[in-house]
């Protein structure tokens, strides 16, 4: 054992020759670049009434839903970064991808490929997700992401707000904008629905601020399905893949 406080921090922190060839000591910037942020996460994902193998699918069938909904929207997935959060994912797209993309199409288009996944599995493997939008300097280091942007739509996406509001529906998904991308792109877009966005106060941890709210369903089960756009996603090029009860799924994309 340490005879001292002091002696432990040296036993714990590393040779400066090892802090040095690992960057630990290195006082050069941190790479930044401004991204637009999407997060989501599946509500009700550590429910007891699913199990692992459950859990398995609903993740599938998130990557499924996500991929393709980007791309039906025009937004390159490929050069996008994405993370796993387990039961959401962390999407940063860069700046050079116009931003209206997530605000007129992307909605409508994960709604759609939703309901495509939920229509295909039983209530166990069925996903509503909330996801919240926004856009920002993001810090890149040899960990990951971090950054006050990043921080503030992981808020938006936790805010009882948000939960309360999917909970509170029928729909499948759930948006929650920042003031600033409602303010600088949606409420500029003539595509955007924005008239459908409610603003709110959401609360989460030490982060108090105003968003505005969208609920969306899948179009294909409303009245409205032909305002809302629905040819933009034919059901022939969004079937789901078939998935073996065993758990696997065919076709489905690597989470890595």
């Amino acid at each position: 054992m340490p005879s001292s406080p002091r002696a432990a921090t040296r036993i714990l922190r590393p040779p400066l020759k090892h802090r040095r060839r690992n960057g630990y000591a290195t006082k050069s910037p941190p790479r930044t670049a401004h991204c637009t942020i999407v997060v989501s996460d599946v509500a009700g994902f550590g429910d007891p009434g699913r199990t692992n193998a459950n859990q398995t699918r609903v993740r599938d069938g998130l990557w499924w839903a996500t991929e393709r909904a980007f791309l039906r929207a025009g937004i390159a997935w490929d050069v996008c970064r994405r993370e796993d959060r387990g039961d959401g994912i962390l999407v940063l797209a860069p700046a050079d991808i116009p931003k209206p993309l997530f605000a007129d199409l992307l909605p409508i288009t994960l709604a759609v490929a939703l309901g495509v996944h939920n229509g295909a599995h039983p209530p166990e493997e069925q996903i509503n997700l909330r996801i919240a939008i926004h856009a920002g300097e993001i810090h890149y280091d040899r960990h990951g992401v971090t950054g006050a942007a990043l921080i503030h739509a992981v808020r938006l996406l936790d805010s009882t707000t948000l939960k309360g509001a999917l909970a509170a529906s029928s729909e499948e998904l759930a948006i929650a904008s920042s003031s600033w991308f409602y303010d600088e792109v949606i409420r500029h877009s003539e595509h955007s629905q924005a008239t459908a966005y409610t603003p709110a106060t959401v609360t989460s941890k030490e982060t108090t601020t105003s968003a505005w709210i969208r609920l969306v369903a899948d179009p294909s089960r409303t009245d409205g399905a032909a305002a809302a756009g629905r040819p933009l996603l034919p059901i022939s090029e969004l079937q789901a893949p078939a998935v073996d009860r065993a758990g696997v799924r065919a076709g489905g994309i690597p989470h890595a």
